[in-house]
């Protein structure tokens, strides 16, 4: 399987930006439809919305509505609030080195994916990661050396919220430190459960275990997988062998001292890598951020592409994924 990756800069809202979303456009048109029109927010409460938790960002969602030509169908998709249900299966940690390092595998359906890094220097804030509904992300880090990185939490519970991509997005526009970072993700609601990790550049990190029916569990842990204080979704946590992958990480931090190197090689590697690509679980990349430096590299089993907040250039990566092998591979 072939995946073809860009890496895009813009400093405002401009014709890239423009030229992505006409792009994209239909497809997630299909997918925000997928449950009728009615089952939808209108446009006036996806702006309310956005208007009472992330006051910050209404003018640049204003912007982007313009730019995406200010159709009703692309406002309010662009609200992010309360889209159609949607999960993945990741893993993510932080190892502890000198340069303290943030390290994520993002397990998810390779046809429903942007397959984009998006550089952007909006409302003064530069931010780097990949992007998710072309203006979310799914991690990322700014110019303050905040990085963040989120997992599904595994529940079935949907409720009335945001898309997690664009809180975390909100974060990085937002936030310098992990306890901004922290009070943001307890405050903002969540249309289905997350754990978002966020490592700031004086060390400092948290997890956050967001839910639509409970309030966050703001948390010191190191490491996410998918699921949260206990297993809910059983089905779930075997095919994505989630308490394994949690185990599997704990283990390497805190029974051994290994190089930066090995560790995110374990990624790369079962059981945290997963070749269940034609079932919506392959592991489409790992990403790596070294956010005091403003480091950020994604990885796969034979290529990789380092990219640096400060010297950033448009490019194109061509990645092969190896053959599916219907399961997450034996650890």
């Amino acid at each position: 399987m072939e995946l073809h990756w860009r890496a895009v800069g813009e400093d405002e809202p401009g014709p890239k930006w423009a030229g992505l979303f006409a792009e994209y456009w239909p497809d997630y048109q299909r997918w925000w439809l997928q449950e009728g029109e009615a089952a939808r927010p209108t446009y006036w409460q996806g702006r309310q919305a956005l208007t009472t938790h992330m006051p910050e960002i209404v003018p640049l969602y204003d912007r982007l509505c313009e730019l995406a030509g200010g159709t009703d169908l692309a406002s309010r998709f662009l609200s992010f609030h309360c889209p159609p249900p949607y999960m993945s299966a990741c893993s993510q940690a932080i190892w502890p080195g000198k340069e303290p390092v943030l390290v994520r595998n993002y397990d998810y359906d390779a046809k429903a994916f942007d397959s984009l890094v998006l550089r952007t220097g909006w409302q003064g804030r530069n931010v780097i990661g990949t992007s998710d509904g072309l203006w979310g992300l799914v991690d990322g880090m700014n110019d303050a050396g905040l990085a963040v990185s989120l997992t599904f939490g595994g529940r079935r519970v949907v409720g009335d919220g945001f898309g997690v991509p664009l809180i975390l997005r909100y974060v990085l526009q937002t936030c310098e430190t992990a306890e901004e970072a922290g009070a943001v993700l307890a405050r903002v609601p969540t249309h289905m459960s997350y754990n978002v990790t966020v490592l700031d550049a004086q060390r400092h990190y948290l997890t956050a275990m967001m839910a639509p029916d409970r309030p966050a569990s703001i948390t010191h842990a190191a490491v996410a997988t998918n699921h949260q204080e206990k297993v809910e979704w059983s089905s779930h946590a075997r095919f994505t062998a989630t308490v394994e992958r949690e185990r599997f990480l704990l283990q390497r931090l805190t029974l051994h001292v290994e190089p930066e190197e090995k560790f995110i090689g374990a990624f790369l590697k079962p059981p945290l890598y997963s070749s269940a690509f034609d079932q919506g679980f392959g592991t489409l990349f790992t990403a790596v951020y070294r956010p005091r430096l403003g480091e950020m590299e994604l990885r796969w089993p034979k290529a990789k592409w380092a990219m640096r907040l400060d010297d950033f250039r448009d490019d194109t990566r061509v990645i092969y994924t190896p053959e599916a092998a219907g399961a997450r591979l034996p650890g």
